[in-house]
């Protein structure tokens, strides 16, 4: 007899040549926490473990037709990461309609860790008014976070960044602070869930190296964990547990960021 499919969650994502992040990366996290990833790709980059030089957003209607061949696959809940223009983040919105109840992840991938500019305000805009609505969990980094809430002007105010998100229609937000410790606690990287029934924090040894694809990695995890049944704070945690591991045990490339080590171990939850 043959085994059922695990939970399928649906990737939309950008795809990454070296693996470390977009699509690749998702499709690794989400199997190696009991998920099976279908994916849309947004869009083709050029880069390495250095920088982004070039991004080629997808073509919409192929987007929408993917989902169309997808809906039979009982998707159990999708994952959203860098969305590079207006006709794809639309596209995006369409197909993520196409399935209500479904828990939605946000990775809002605004710049590539070597510094690449990869949005605009525009773009972010629209993200909040298009997409923010729609989605169950945002994972931003304390930058990101900012750069969708511009007009709140204390620096270390996540809460209230966070806050007006929500009023926006976003159901919970997970800040990481992986990019940019806190005040007083450069050794350590806080993560903070922040909901309307609870706020929970998670403390984390900060490792010395650059990562690529960290954001990905935790993002997706939790789109696993979701699908599997996991309540959220629950999934928020096992997911860090798996990209600390994913992170501690990584690669080094030749040059540039770490990657990585998404399959360190077979997650067992």
């Amino acid at each position: 007899m043959r085994q059922p499919l695990p939970p399928v969650v649906l990737v939309l994502a950008g795809h990454d040549p070296t693996g470390g992040a977009g699509i690749i990366a998702d499709s690794e996290a989400i199997a190696a926490c009991g998920g099976w990833a279908v994916t849309i790709p947004t869009a083709l980059t050029v880069q390495n473990c250095h920088n982004v030089a070039h991004v080629v957003p997808a073509d919409p209607t192929l987007m929408r037709q993917m989902a169309e061949m997808l809906s039979e696959m009982q998707v159990a809940a999708i994952k959203i990461g860098l969305l590079a223009d207006e006709a794809t983040l639309r596209a995006a919105e369409q197909i993520i309609r196409r399935f209500p109840g479904i828990p939605v992840v946000a990775d809002p991938v605004f710049k590539a860790g070597g510094g690449a500019e990869l949005s605009t305000p525009q773009l972010r805009q629209l993200f909040i008014d298009r997409l923010l609505p729609l989605v169950d969990i945002l994972t931003p980094n304390r930058a990101e976070l900012a750069q969708l809430t511009p007009s709140i002007i204390t620096p270390f105010d996540d809460t209230a960044r966070a806050v007006v998100l929500m009023s926006q229609g976003c159901q919970a937000i997970l800040v990481t602070a992986t990019d940019e410790p806190l005040p007083g606690n450069d050794q350590q990287v806080m993560h903070t869930l922040h909901s309307p029934d609870t706020t929970r924090q998670w403390q984390w040894p900060r490792l010395p190296e650059q990562f690529h694809g960290s954001g990905c990695t935790l993002a997706s995890a939790i789109a696993a964990r979701l699908a599997v049944g996991e309540r959220l704070p629950t999934a928020c945690e096992q997911a860090q547990h798996f990209t600390w591991q994913s992170l501690s045990q990584g690669f080094q490339p030749p040059s540039g960021q770490c990657l990585p080590n998404r399959f360190s171990r077979v997650a067992r939850f």
